[in-house]
Order: C-alpha cells, then structure tokens, then sequence
C-alpha cells in the first residue's frame, strides 16, 4: 500500500498544469501577501503623501517605492531616460511579461492637511490633489504579490515602471522615446476617482508649449519709440490665437497662460512668454495644430518688431485602450470588489461631503459596474497616451474620494492621504494581481490583446514622439 500511494504522489507531480486542481487566485500566494501587508503598504502611501514633491523633483517618494521593489528580489534600474527619478524595476524571467505603471509626483498649492475641512499644511505648497501617493503604490504592492506568485516556480515577467512627471512633466513622454516600455506584453494602468469603473474614454492628444518673445526695452512713458515691447507680440499672439478657435474641431481645446509679461509698466517689456496647451482628439491633429499656432507666433513677432522662439516641453497621444484586456479587468474589479470602509471611515468621509456642501452619501465607495464604462468625451489628457500606442494597455479607477468630488481639488488629498486611501490602493493591488495571473496563465489570451492592438494600430506602427527630440525638462516646473 505504501509503495502505491508513492507512485500516485509522484504520477500526480508529474501532471501537466492543466491536469492539477487549478489553484483558487483568492486564496493564492499573492492575495494571502497583500492580505497580511495593510500597515506596511499604509506607512508607504502616508508617506509619499507627506512628501508631496513636484514632477521631476520627486527624489524621495521614488526612493521609497525603488527601494521597496529592491528589498523584495527586484532588480531596479534608476535614473532610465535620463531622469534621475525614472525607474524600472523587475522579477521573473520569460514571457508572458506584465508592466504595471506606477506615478508619484503631486500637484501645486494643493497642500492639504487629512482632515474633513480645507487646512492646507502649508499655504500654497504641493499636494497629492491627483491621488499620486495611491497610483504608485498600488501597483507597488500588486508587483510585490505577482513576484510572490512568480517565486513559486511560474514563467513570466513583471515589470514595475516609476514614472515621474505625468502632471504636465511628460515623464512617461520620454520614456516611450527611450524605449522603456519595449518587450512589454500588456500594460496595466489606473487611476484615483470618485467611482470604481474600468474605462474605454481615450482622452486628447495634447502638447505644452512655451512661446518666448524678446524685444528691446526702453522707458515706456520717456522714449517709448526706441522699445519694441514682447508683451505686445504676446498679445497680438494670443489675440489669434483665439480668433483661430472658430476654425477647429468642436474637441480641440487651446488654452494658456501669460507666464511673463514684463517686470515694470513702466518699462516696455524685452522678454514675454506665453504658455500653451493644444489638445486635439488624434496625436497627428495635435501636430497640424501646433504648425499653426508656430505661424501665428511668427506673425506676431513679425508684425510687433520682436523675436520668437517656441519650446515643445512634452506630447501626448491619446489612449488608446484594449477592450479585450478591458474586459479582464473588469471581471476582476467585480471579483474584488468595491471599497469596504469601517464606521470610523465613513464618518470622515461624510463630514467632507458636508464640508464640501454635499449629501453624505458614500455608496460610490462599494459600486460595481456591470460593464465596461462606454467611451466619452473627455477633455483630459495623460502621458499615458504614449504607453499605449506602444503596449496594448487597459484603465483601472477605484474610488479613492467622495462621491462626484473627482481629483485635483482638496478632497482627494484629504481622503487619500488616509486609511481610505490605503484600502483603495490595495484594492488595485487586487484586482492587477489577478489581472497578471489570467495573462500568465492563459496561454491564448496575450494573442488576442495583440490582435486587436494590430487591428488598430498595424503592423508597421511606428512611434514617433510629440515632443520631438528634446531631452527630459527636469526644470520644467520652474
């Protein structure tokens, strides 16, 4: 009897995959991981939140979350597209391979204390307004438990991207140029909301750019003939700039800033910068845009006796999402699930509402869709954009604020900065980690996604970047 029961253990050992029991994914080595980690991923968020640095300047928060991946068998490689804050992190060998986008740098003057009123902790300093502190770690502790997984003896890949910069830095722009995302099988992406969906909206294309103007200064009241004023080549500028909005399409958007427009009214102004966005629904619109704008820039300076040089600081492509791997997605949102919150959590919650002049009414945190969110119009735009015209890629929101209070404002940095935040992140953690085990283990489904990448984008796709070929703008925020 003892040498049958030898035998059997030994015929089942040598079963293919497919012949075992298939492992429950609830239950499996990763999600026990991210089960058991709640304090340790919570101090991580609440940290970078803390932290709250500047696109480019994100020194610290990219350290914490670099040094993380290291401790657990990561090989990190920092400082990729000559950004010093820019890393690739990596566990396993072999195909399938999982990428999973990680962002850390915050917004400006949205600082803001955890509490249920506006406080911010420094007037006008950064702030995670974009859940940035969330996006990061999320997928932070979701590589850490496919690493887990992969540790067991499984084939494939998982690669963590620290991108700096996605709020108007480009981080993500530059690094498709350097060709960072290449070998890529998929791309997992997410984003904080005000609900819990898997997206198919695309967005805009968009570039940044700055139009300097210089002239000759000169007394503005004593001897204004001699000047030749940049402010007055700015606003002949922008003058056009917005007769040319009758003659584009319904979703372009142009919208900007005068950035510089001279130190004294008492002197005619020798330099001034006007700063732009131009948003198109196609990157290829985004460019015959731009042309345009560059005429008018010329024309301007031609006609005000002034000088003009632009700057392309970043461009960004529209997304472009993958349904199929949308549609895995979110079969593992609805398995997870929606935010569960404790009484403690909900009573913060509603008083933000009400302190934002709102019904308390929290059921955004726990709704599942039922379907994929159709695509709308939308006037955003994300360097994201440019990873997924290289990765078939798919978008991921988890409710990490009130309801209809969305990013950008001092809710999200209230309520992300806390535990609610740490549950939210963990859920994506969840839901990329099942995500990854369906591309690892189903053989058939990687063909599909690529399929219909190639449907859309060809075979002979090339990518050409919006920004042309400029190196990273590092001090960009200045």
């Amino acid at each position: 009897m003892k040498t049958f029961v030898c035998l059997f253990l030994a015929a089942l050992v040598c079963l293919p995959a497919g012949a075992r029991k298939k492992e429950n994914p609830m239950k499996s080595t990763g999600m026990r991981y991210i089960e058991t980690h709640f304090q340790e991923y919570d101090a991580l968020q609440k940290r970078i939140h803390g932290y709250a640095e500047l696109g480019y300047l994100e020194y610290k928060s990219s350290k914490e979350l670099a040094d993380h991946l290291a401790a657990n068998g990561f090989q990190v490689e920092m400082g990729v597209a000559e950004i010093p804050t820019a890393f690739v992190a990596t566990f396993g060998s072999g195909s399938p391979v999982v990428g999973l986008l990680g962002e850390f740098d915050a917004l400006p003057g949205m600082s803001q204390d955890t509490c249920a009123y506006k406080c911010p902790r420094v007037a006008g300093a950064p702030g995670h307004g974009c859940g940035h502190n969330l996006l990061g770690t999320g997928p932070c502790a979701a590589a850490v438990a496919i690493s887990k997984w992969l540790a067991e003896g499984h084939t494939g890949t998982v690669k963590y991207f620290g991108c700096p910069a996605e709020e108007g830095g480009g981080g993500k722009s530059y690094m498709a140029k350097a060709g960072c995302f290449n070998g890529c099988d998929v791309m997992l992406d997410w984003h904080p909301a005000s609900e819990n969906s898997v997206m198919l909206t695309p967005g805009l294309a968009n570039v940044r750019v700055n139009f300097t103007f210089h002239g000759k200064a000169a007394h503005a009241s004593g001897a204004p003939w001699n000047g030749r004023s940049a402010l007055d080549a700015v606003e002949a500028f922008n003058y056009m700039m917005n007769l040319m909005r009758e003659h584009v399409r319904p979703e372009t958007r142009i919208h900007y800033i005068i950035s510089n427009g001279g130190k004294a009214p008492n002197t005619v102004p020798d330099e001034a910068q006007a700063v732009y966005y131009l948003r198109c629904a196609k990157g290829s619109e985004v460019l015959a845009l731009l042309e345009r704008a560059v005429k008018a820039a010329e024309g301007a300076a031609m006609g005000t006796g002034t000088t003009m040089r632009y700057e392309v600081v970043n461009g960004n492509y529209e997304r472009l999402l993958n349904h199929r791997l949308s549609e895995v997605y979110l079969k593992n949102l609805r398995l997870v699930g929606g935010v569960i919150l404790d009484a403690r959590e909900k009573a913060f919650c509603a008083e933000v509402l009400r302190n934002s002049g709102k019904e308390a009414d929290l059921s955004n945190f726990e709704r599942i869709p039922d379907a994929l969110a159709p695509a709308q119009a939308s006037g955003t735009s994300s360097d994201v954009g440019n990873v997924s015209q290289l990765v078939p890629l798919a978008k991921l929101t988890v409710t990490t604020n009130v309801k209809d209070a969305g990013v950008h404002c001092w809710q999200q940095t209230a309520v992300g900065g806390t535990t609610v935040g740490t549950k939210a992140a963990l859920n994506v953690a969840r839901i990329q980690y099942l995500t990854a085990l369906d591309i690892f283990t189903s053989p058939g489904l990687v063909k599909e996604i690529w399929q219909e990448y190639y449907s859309v984008q060809g075979h002979d796709f090339r990518y050409v970047p919006l920004m042309g070929d400029r190196k990273p703008p590092l001090d960009y925020s200045k």
